[in-house]
């Protein structure tokens, strides 16, 4: 005979199916409600980041929560950053903002990138004060953009200085001859291919490309003069490329003191009365909203991985 056991007229098969069947909705209808959670919270994070002033540039909300010494950390390759000469200008409107520290450690950059930072640099400290502090290394477009602060930190050991300009160019005739590749260029004058990786320079074009460095040079040690209070031949005698200690920088005039952040807040209170136990808010060149969307992102990522694979599913994950 064959069929199902059953106790008291009560299919025991059928009542394990329906309770499986239940499990399975109650984790369908967890998940969904798991998605909707996280989907209202950046929804609603993105609502708030659109209502706050300019999009949120500082860590807090400027304006908020009283005064407070805004920093500015510059790493790297300086280039034209338009969304960080927007934070500046947003800190030299607030009211909140007392003082600017200055963070560098940079080998330089670009001529425009550094003159466009020390001109909204050069701005702010008409309204408030700013102060450098140079780490590893503050050359080149990286001393250019301390000139603007009203004093100027390193340590003994930083690398600074390097004003100059620098205009490279590869030229590989000799070795497109060997291979017997030749370039023919067409230009409306004598000078518009100079430089060209296609073929030497010519008399012409090394006068001219000299003509435009020298212009950027004289440019710099203006800046330099203006900045540090220093007559221009003084700064053409230190202006030939060279790199100087903190400690050699400090004997020549290029900065102000030997120091870090610490130094920088005992020098703003006692010279500019601004208290050291004031909050210091990190500049960030991304907005509020574009931090606040690349977390949500993250975590609706991680959220979505859980509803469709389970919180052992993540563990795994991150373990491999």
């Amino acid at each position: 005979m064959t069929g199902v056991a059953t106790f008291g007229g009560k299919d025991h098969s059928a009542a394990m199916t329906l309770e499986a069947d239940l499990l399975l909705d109650r984790r369908r209808l967890k998940s969904r409600l798991l998605r909707w959670r996280v989907l209202a919270v950046l929804l609603g994070a993105l609502a708030l980041g659109a209502l706050l002033p300019g999009g949120m540039s500082h860590g807090l909300v400027p304006g908020l929560g009283g005064d407070y010494v805004s920093r500015l950390e510059i790493r790297g390759t300086i280039t034209e950053d338009r969304r960080v000469l927007e934070a500046l200008e947003r800190v030299r409107r607030d009211d909140n903002a007392r003082a600017l520290i200055l963070a560098i450690d940079s080998p330089g950059g670009s001529v425009v990138g550094g003159q466009s930072l020390h001109d909204a640099l050069r701005r702010l400290a008409a309204d408030k004060p700013v102060v450098a502090v140079m780490g590893t290394t503050a050359a080149s477009a990286g001393y250019m953009i301390a000139l603007p602060a009203s004093r100027v930190f390193a340590r003994e050991g930083s690398v600074t200085g390097s004003i100059g300009v620098l205009l490279q160019s590869f030229e590989a005739s000799e070795l497109m001859a060997r291979l017997g590749v030749r370039a023919e260029t067409i230009a409306s004058g004598i000078l518009k291919d100079q430089p060209s990786p296609f073929r030497p320079l010519s008399p012409e074009g090394r006068a001219a490309l000299e003509s435009v460095v020298l212009d950027m040079q004289s440019q710099f040690v203006t800046m330099v003069a203006q900045g540090r209070h220093l007559s221009e031949e003084r700064v053409r005698e230190l202006a030939d490329g060279r790199v100087f200690s903190g400690r050699q920088a400090l004997s020549a005039g290029l900065i102000d003191a030997l120091g870090g952040e610490r130094e920088a807040r005992a020098w703003l209170a006692e010279s500019r009365e601004i208290p050291e136990d004031l909050p210091v808010r990190t500049l960030r060149s991304r907005s509020w909203s574009e931090r606040m969307l690349d977390a949500g992102a993250e975590s609706l990522g991680q959220a979505l991985f859980r509803a469709f694979f389970g919180e052992g599913g993540l563990r795994a994950a991150l373990q491999h």
